[in-house]
């Protein structure tokens, strides 16, 4: 077995997060996964796969098999019900590896009997290598695992690590939401096109244009992005018109911070 595999891993869950890991893991050579996904669909991809064996429950996992890394890519409200049953992995030594929104290192642990754990948050560019993922390691966490764990997040795109575990919950709301508000403002910009009267076929592709190409003139330019905006903005001209509604006191000022409050409280209710 090649030195440059990554080592067995053990991932509970396998909807679009814990499929876009496991697609990454498999690009970077993967010398062995259980995953544990009672939903088939979720796993057609997978099912056949060299290496990779898929089982509908925890009791299904093959005697003898001994991850180094557990990773729970399930829902936060199946986590009272679903963690217990993997306690035996960490008297093995596993590390644990959170992605769901909310459960705090501190609840992981208890409900793991003092394991190694990192919680991360990942987003949904990770299904084509452009996520981003931010992480906090847990104390029992040993240099060597944090490093695993890093290997095993970037397989889907940048990782950033934080200190401070309170910080997972701004993050959830801004990268890990984030995606959404940028699919919402695509959605707008398609249908005001519409409203204009511009044909639904070239709104549509005008408005996915326009957000691609300017994310991706985002990640090549040295510039702030206020920078950038005010590059757009001619004065007198048609887009300092439309800003002047967005950046108006009661719009996108006021209301992307309330949002952003509203997603990070919601991940503070989830660790209850």
């Amino acid at each position: 077995m090649s030195s440059d595999l990554l080592p067995p891993v053990l991932l509970v869950g396998c909807g679009k997060m814990g499929g876009a890991l496991l697609h990454g893991w498999l690009e970077r050579g993967l010398s062995r996964a259980v995953v544990v996904e009672p939903h088939k669909l979720s796993t057609e991809a997978f099912a056949h796969h060299p290496g990779v064996e898929v089982v509908p429950e925890a009791d299904c996992i093959p005697s003898g098999f001994v991850p180094e890394a557990v990773i729970f890519a399930t829902k936060p409200q199946q986590a009272d019900a679903v963690l217990p049953s993997y306690r035996p992995f960490a008297r093995g030594g596993a590390l644990f590896v959170s992605i769901m929104a909310g459960k705090t290192i501190s609840g992981l642990d208890g409900m793991l009997d003092g394991a190694a754990v990192v919680r991360a948050m990942p987003n949904t560019p990770a299904a084509i290598g452009q996520g981003f993922t931010v992480a906090c390691a847990g104390r029992r966490a040993s240099a060597e695992q944090k490093a695993l764990a890093d290997q095993l997040l970037s397989a889907t795109g940048e990782v950033a690590w934080v200190e401070a575990e309170s910080l997972i919950d701004p993050v959830t709301a801004i990268s890990g939401g984030g995606p959404a508000y940028v699919f919402l403002l695509t959605e707008l910009l398609e249908r005001a096109a519409l409203d204009q009267g511009v044909p639904a076929d070239l709104a549509r592709r005008m408005a996915r244009a326009t957000v691609v190409g300017s994310g991706a003139l985002l990640a090549r330019s040295a510039e702030d992005a206020a920078v950038l905006r005010q590059n757009v903005t001619s004065p007198k001209g048609t887009t300092e018109q439309a800003l002047a509604v967005l950046m108006a006191e009661h719009a996108w000022p006021a209301l992307v911070p309330q949002a952003v409050d509203a997603a990070t409280r919601r991940s503070r209710e989830l660790a209850g």
